[in-house]
Formats: structure tokens, C-alpha cells, sequence
């Protein structure tokens, strides 16, 4: 059987999904390549527009490095996760959760609801919280399931709902006046969660979206008889706990005792102490800072004893290559775009965001914006990043059009989410846990794109239909 072949008994839906898979396996290149490609696009675009080459590779230099903190949180997220996942504790609630599907077409889409709801609270979370899940499904014998469809199901957190949740960076922006840019504020007012994430048009998005996504997934997974396993895809799922150690010499004692651990853990509990009662814990959790030393601190604590818990880490570090290689090129993307102006004075970035603007009407609003968020998306993946750049004309033209602003703010939550399904940016995490790479879940996640644009569209389009405009309320 060639590679590109997919068995006649698969469902419709199932082989479809299977010839995206296979193409994409011959043909989507490596994901540092990927990233390189787009680096040269939008060099091409800007030079088109008059830029000088000189300024070009100056906003690539200079844009390299400008992701490197974010870079280095993404890589955290990998290794906290990792270590939390790892311990004796963590390691027993995977597996009993591993232990509820029973078929592989219900495996795959329960890794798709665990990953979508751990979304809500956390994107970071849904990662490696569903990187796990799956590896601990691919442990158990009785289960025939497609590994590289139960990737992709764990990847839909990050590529369907996340920022419909309480983690979405540009609704926790316009809620805290305190962390928006002045111009913003201007324009926008605060706008709480009461009107953008906690809208009932929302929950009706975010049921929708679920729902259909967890439909797709179980339908387009591969049966027993053509799924390819871990062993398959050439990952080694295997995990058997470090024998515990003891000390064979004195300087050795302190590694083998849970004293540090316990002080260590302390003076952070102080910290977080802090941070949780002088912000809403929603806005607290959310910070990635917090999050990892939150996860690192709990990571430690389960290992009990330093040597584990640094055995945990070192076995994680191998994971985040592709982070580590691939980020900085997405900070020199968004540079180009947004820093090299043209013969006319202006960025390729604002370019794209005038076309838009100048066609919107009160109608196609949501439509056009939507768009516009989801292929801006896809050069410069950063949900907060991106906001800062766009809010002050997308929501200008909200004003000018008598647009509930609450909504806008959600149209570009949906949009952001979409360019996710096939850009690797937020996927490398994941990547690196399950030990794939994107061009094997790329093919899944196509499928699951055809089928969300359209109807994140439409939803925005009639659930927007339904919101009055309400003024900007200053601080």
C-alpha cells in the first residue's frame, strides 16, 4: 500500500482526513522552514511596497531577539508541565484519566474535550496537559488509536477556543485599564468581561465551536484497522519512574533531601500569596510568569527531593528545541511587518488593516474584521502582541460604525484562534512533548479549519446582529 493510499472502509470523512495527513506528511516542510519561508514573504511584501533592503534586514535583526522572554516562557511551559506530568501523583490522575475512552475514535475525541476545556483556564495548560494525555493513551495496549489524530485533538484548545476563555489576552487588556496603552484606553474605555467573554453570544460560540470540533475530530480519526500508533510514527510513549537514589556520599545530602524543596517552596507560596491577594485570581493565573513558577514550584513539590526533580527537568529540556530555534524568526516576522515602512511612509501591517477598514460597513463589520484578525494571525501569532497593534483602528472604525465594542473584541478573539489550526508557532510545545512534528498533525487540523471558518464567520456575523452599540466607558 503506498502512503498515499487510505482504505476503502475508512468513512468518508475519516479518508479525507487521511489524504490531508498524508499530503501534508509529504509536502509540508519542517516547521523552522515554515517560519523561514514567511520571514522571506514578508520581506518580499515590504520591499514591494518601496521599503529599502537595508531596512528590511535591520527590522529582522532587530525583531529576532524581541520574543525572547515570551520564548523563553513557552519553553517553561514545556518543562513545568513536563515535570508536574512526571511525578508519581500527576503521573496516576493521566493515567486514570487515560483509562475512560474506550475505543480509539472516543480517545481522540476525549483528548479533544480535555484539551478544549483546560483551554478556557489556561492555554498553556491545554498543551502539555493534553501532550500527556495522549502519550498515556498510547501506552495502553487495548487501545488501537491514531496517534497522529489524538495530537491534533489535543492541539484544539490552542486552535478552536482559547481565547473565548478566561485566558484571552486582549479581554483581560480591555478589563484592566491599568495594563492598556493610553491611546487604547482613549478609544475603547474599560470594557469588562461582562461584555466580551461573558456574553451569552459568546457562550453560544464557545458551545458551537466544541461541539462541532469534538464531532469532527471522532469522525475524521482513523479506525483500528489503519490507525498509526506511537510505535508507528517512530515515538517511544514508554515511561517508567527513575529508580529512587541515595546518597553515596556526604555532599550528596542535600540532593536527596526534601528540606530545599520545602523552603524553596515557601518563600515562593509567599510570593504567589501575594499576587493572588492584590489581583482577581483570573487575572493572576493568566500572567505566564505565574503560571510556570506555579508549575515549576508544584513540579518540585511533587518530586519531594531535588534529585528527581532535576532528573524531571533535564529529561524535559530536549523538548523545547524547536521553541528555542524557531521563536526568535516570529519576532523578526512581526518586526518586518510592523516596523519597515514603505515608499509611502507606512507599514506592510497597516496596509493590510486599511484595505479592511476602508470596505467595512455596520453589515459586513464582523465579516471583514474577522478576516483581517485571522490572516494578520498568521504572521504575527501573539494574542496580546497582536491586539496592541490592531485595537486602535479595528476598534476606532467599531466607534465610528456604532459597533458593540464588547464584540469587537470577541471577533478578533475567534479570528485569532483560527490561523493557529496550520501556523506551528503554538503548536511546538506540544510538538515537542508528543515527539512530532507539525507536518503530522497538519493534516487533521486542516480539516478542522475548513469547517471552523466558515462557521466562525457566520457566527460572528449573526451573534454580532444581536448587540447594541454601547459608548466607551472611561476609568
Amino acid at each position: 500500500m503506498s502512503s498515499l493510499s487510505v482504505p476503502l472502509e475508512e468513512s468518508r470523512s475519516a479518508r479525507f482526513a487521511m489524504r490531508c495527513s498524508n499530503w501534508a506528511e509529504r509536502w509540508f516542510p519542517d516547521s523552522w522552514v515554515f517560519a523561514v519561508v514567511g520571514v522571506l514573504i514578508v520581506t518580499l511584501a515590504v520591499m514591494a511596497l518601496g521599503a529599502a533592503p537595508t531596512d528590511a534586514a535591520k527590522a529582522f535583526g532587530d525583531g529576532f531577539w524581541s520574543l525572547i522572554p515570551f520564548t523563553m516562557q513557552m519553553a517553561f511551559v514545556v518543562i513545568g508541565g513536563y515535570v508536574v506530568a512526571s511525578s508519581g501523583p500527576a503521573s496516576r490522575l493521566i493515567d486514570r484519566l487515560a483509562r475512560v475512552p474506550k475505543n480509539g475514535r472516543s480517545a481522540v475525541a476525549w483528548v479533544a474535550l480535555v484539551s478544549m476545556l483546560a483551554s478556557l483556564l489556561n492555554w498553556g495548560l491545554s498543551l502539555v496537559f493534553g501532550g500527556l494525555l495522549v502519550r498515556a493513551l498510547a501506552r495502553r495496549t487495548d487501545l488501537r488509536m491514531d496517534y497522529r489524530a489524538a495530537g491534533a485533538a489535543a492541539y484544539l484548545g490552542l486552535g478552536a477556543v482559547w481565547a473565548l476563555g478566561l485566558s484571552s489576552s486582549a479581554a483581560q487588556l480591555q478589563a484592566n485599564p491599568a495594563s492598556l496603552p493610553p491611546g487604547i484606553l482613549q478609544i475603547t474605555g474599560v470594557i469588562p468581561f461582562t461584555e466580551t467573554i461573558f456574553l451569552w453570544q459568546s457562550g453560544v460560540m464557545l458551545l458551537a465551536l466544541v461541539v462541532v470540533s469534538l464531532v469532527i475530530a471522532y469522525v475524521t480519526a482513523p479506525s483500528a484497522a489503519s490507525a498509526r500508533d506511537a510505535k508507528a510514527c517512530n515515538v517511544d510513549v514508554s515511561f517508567t519512574p527513575p529508580p529512587v537514589l541515595k546518597p553515596t556520599r556526604p555532599g550528596e545530602w542535600l540532593e536527596h533531601s526534601p528540606l530545599l524543596i520545602i523552603l524553596l517552596v515557601l518563600l515562593a507560596g509567599g510570593w504567589l500569596y501575594h499576587e493572588f491577594s492584590t489581583k482577581p485570581a483570573i487575572l493572576a493565573i493568566s500572567g505566564l510568569n505565574t503560571y510556570n513558577l506555579l508549575f515549576l514550584m508544584l513540579g518540585a513539590l511533587l518530586h519531594w527531593r531535588p534529585r528527581s526533580f532535576l532528573d524531571a527537568v533535564a529529561r524535559a529540556v530536549p523538548t523545547t528545541t524547536g521553541v528555542l530555534i524557531q521563536f526568535p524568526l516570529y519576532g523578526s516576522i512581526a518586526a518586518i511587518m510592523t516596523g519597515v515602512p514603505g515608499s509611502d511612509g507606512q507599514s506592510l501591517a497597516h496596509h493590510i488593516s486599511t484595505f479592511f477598514v476602508q470596505i467595512a460597513s455596520h453589515d459586513t463589520y464582523a465579516v471583514l474584521m474577522g478576516v483581517y484578525s485571522a490572516v494578520l494571525g498568521f504572521f504575527i501569532p501573539s494574542g496580546g502582541g497582536k491586539w496592541i497593534i490592531e485595537a486602535p483602528y479595528v476598534m476606532q472604525v467599531a466607534n465610528e460604525l456604532q459597533y458593540h465594542l464588547g464584540w469587537a473584541v470577541q471577533i478578533y478573539n475567534a479570528a485569532e484562534a483560527l490561523p493557529n489550526l496550520i501556523n506551528p508557532f503554538y503548536m511546538l510545545p506540544l510538538l515537542g512533548v508528543l515527539g512530532l512534528r507539525a507536518r503530522d498533525l497538519i493534516g487533521f487540523t486542516f480539516v478542522q479549519l475548513l469547517v471552523h471558518i466558515p462557521l466562525v464567520l457566520v457566527l460572528l456575523w449573526a451573534l454580532g446582529s444581536t448587540l447594541a452599540y454601547v459608548a466607551p466607558v472611561m476609568p
